[in-house]
């Protein structure tokens, strides 16, 4: 219960600074260096050296391939029924594509879960960054009208190589070999025990919602993909594989975490409708309060 008193704590008070206008518009860029940089680096060391590999493991990495892969053919499949055009379709794929798998996953799988099974969600995370950092990234060039040079190479492997996250992750995987890392766990705790208040008050200041009536049929397809349909993929193929506990439970749940918040940020960088996207995530995290709860239920239902 301490947790989700935490979440809903968190992120109100995100929302009545921005409200009240009591810090700059743009603090929440502040605090989401102090994330990316640091305190998401160190999930990466306190949970990583200690995951037990074994072939199951392969199901959190897939899982976030599995959303992304859905919402490319139900965004063309809805995109050519409605005769939208590229950059519409590039909007809505970066709406439902991806997942807020650390900044609401992360705390919503400690309160749902506890902290153990972060070191699955971290597998998820780096997953669906590396497809945002890629496809994600080449969906966006096609749909600006403006973009004549096409997709660079080495723009992709600038953005995956040098995001901290993701540096943090393989730097863990490899220094966890050779180097014994349990001097440094109690520093390493106070870092990572920053991510859930100051990742859910990032949130808070950047939640909007005006304009939404005017959005409503392409706001409602992209959250019934991203809130329902996507999990529920992930729960039928987890079904089929055979994969069951915390794995299964941790990959579903990650699925059905809201819009991820940096693609309202590559929208607005590629000239996309950022507005709409900003929507979305907004409307998608109040909203997935409620859907992620109902997921846990049904998977309790399952026995997964």
């Amino acid at each position: 219960m301490d947790n989700f008193v935490m979440i809903a704590f968190c992120i109100s008070a995100g929302m009545i600074f921005q409200h009240a206008k009591f810090m700059p518009h743009d603090a929440h860029r502040g605090i989401n260096i102090w994330i990316l940089y640091l305190a998401l680096p160190a999930v990466s060391f306190k949970y990583i050296p200690h995951i037990t590999w074994s072939n199951q493991m392969v199901f959190p990495a897939i899982s976030p391939i599995i959303v992304w892969a859905g919402s490319w053919i139900f965004m063309e499949f809805y995109c050519r029924y409605k005769k939208y055009g590229q950059r519409t379709r590039s909007t809505l794929e970066l709406s439902s594509g991806y997942s807020n798998t650390s900044f609401i996953g992360f705390p919503l799988i400690t309160a749902y879960f506890g902290e153990h099974d972060l070191s699955i969600a971290i597998i998820c995370d780096q997953v669906m960054f590396v497809l945002l950092s890629t496809v994600g990234i080449i969906a966006a060039v096609k749909g600006n009208p403006s973009d004549t040079g096409g997709v660079k190479v080495s723009l992709l492997i600038k953005r995956l190589f040098t995001f901290p996250p993701f540096i943090g992750c393989v730097s863990a995987l490899f220094l966890s070999k050779f180097i014994d890392l349990q001097i440094a766990e109690p520093f390493i705790n106070k870092l990572t025990a920053t991510v859930g208040p100051l990742a859910l008050f990032s949130v808070g200041l950047q939640l909007k919602f005006k304009g939404w009536k005017q959005q409503i049929s392409q706001l409602s397809m992209a959250m019934l993909y991203k809130l329902v349909i996507a999990p529920g993929l992930v729960l039928c193929i987890a079904i089929i594989m055979g994969i069951k506990g915390d794995i299964a439970r941790i990959s579903i749940f990650e699925a059905a975490m809201p819009t991820l918040i940096t693609s309202g940020i590559i929208a607005e960088q590629f000239r996309l409708n950022a507005r709409l996207v900003n929507l979305i995530i907004g409307i998608s995290i109040l909203v997935g309060f409620v859907t992620t709860a109902c997921w846990n239920g049904i998977m309790d239902y399952l026995m997964i």
